[in-house]
């Protein structure tokens, strides 16, 4: 099945492949076709055992019409009127299932109990942030970029923590020394943007005293970045042009629309990681490019299954998102105090007009 996938991705597919046994996949809310469509396709590979959590009509009815009903699952049927993400979570915390992922169930309805500090699924003393890696045609290698989803407006040190998680996820993936850039709208520092001079703060104290094992530059400009012959033209003397593995946004907006136009408009492909929790969490897409049909279904739930199951095998405390637009901080006391203003915490799919599936 590698065919189906682009080739950036054989190292994910592999380590899913090296698994000693399938993880039992708890999905919350799982009368959704997409979503049992890519993950019966993991199934097959060996690597899942679905948990269904939902309506138990729903699920069967679903079931039969995508003609799963002999496949290998587990229907876990949940009342009308409570969560299937909290019955499930509580199912992962008995130590009876190992991955939540996401169904039909919208994006801020799942992520609250994700991040409800009650349910222990998140580290204390993490700052969680999401790192989506994309397969972009004409680009060399994979793509990491963050945070897409959860932190709007990221403060110097919340983009350091953003770049060291980057790092360690890279790295499981087979990165030895990635190579990380500061995305800015121009290399040169100006204090009329604040954020040139961070970056360059940043760079500088890394310069000192390292903060992850990379090669760290910023600011710099999106072509220079992904283009050699930009860095030429433009005479910057950076060896790393045309080659970095992954980019630092400066806020919330930059990095969710970069995502999506790398999607929609150049046929990217990619999965997300969210660093931070305890167990690896999937948050699947909602959108799909009419036409793509099978080789983008596998893609999604096999390939982004295997950066889930990947991540719990390397990193330990992962996970699996798309993308969200709602703040949570208010809406959350359980959330850590690092979790809170500064780097704020979204989760559905309404404002700032980015439309887009949701790591």
């Amino acid at each position: 099945m590698s065919d189906h996938y682009p080739k950036e991705f054989q190292t994910i597919i592999d380590k899913a492949r090296s698994l000693n046994r399938p993880l039992r996949v708890a999905v919350a809310g799982a009368d959704a076709e997409n979503i049992l469509r890519g993950l019966f396709d993991a199934e097959a590979e060996g690597w899942v055992r679905p948990i269904l959590f939902g309506n138990f009509e729903k699920i069967r009815d679903t079931l039969e019409k995508l003609g799963c009903s002999d496949r290998r699952y587990d229907i876990q049927p949940v009342a009308d009127g409570d969560s299937p993400v909290q019955v499930a979570i509580e199912m992962i915390n008995a130590g009876k299932a190992d991955v939540l992922m996401r169904g039909k169930t919208q994006t801020r309805d799942f992520l609250m109990p994700v991040l409800n500090k009650a349910n222990h699924l998140i580290r204390p003393d993490a700052l969680v942030t999401h790192i989506e890696l994309l397969s972009v045609p004409g680009y060399p290698k994979l793509l990491a970029i963050s945070d897409v989803t959860l932190l709007i407006n990221p403060t110097p040190d919340n983009r350091r923590e953003v770049a060291v998680n980057m790092v360690r996820v890279l790295k499981a993936f087979g990165v030895e020394r990635p190579n990380i850039a500061l995305l800015a709208m121009v290399e040169k520092p100006s204090y009329h943007m604040r954020d040139t001079v961070e970056d360059q703060t940043i760079v500088r104290q890394h310069q000192q005293q390292p903060i992850a094992d990379c090669n760290l530059v910023g600011p710099i400009a999106y072509d220079l970045i992904i283009s050699k012959e930009a860095a030429r033209l433009k005479n910057f003397d950076c060896p790393y042009c045309g080659e970095f593995d992954g980019i630092v946004v400066p806020n919330l907006v930059s990095g969710n629309l970069l995502v999506k136009v790398l999607e929609h408009n150049a046929g990217a492909r990619g999965c997300g990681v969210l660093a931070g929790a305890r167990v690896p969490v999937a948050i699947t897409r909602r959108l799909r490019r009419a036409g793509e049909g099978r080789r983008i279904r596998q893609l999604n739930g096999t390939a982004g299954k295997s950066a889930i199951l990947s991540e719990a095998k390397d990193l330990s405390p992962r996970a699996v998102k798309t993308c969200g637009e709602r703040s949570f901080a208010a809406l959350l006391p359980g959330m850590t105090e690092r979790q809170r203003p500064g780097a704020s915490f979204l989760g559905a799919e309404e404002a700032l007009c980015l439309a887009l599936k949701g790591k």
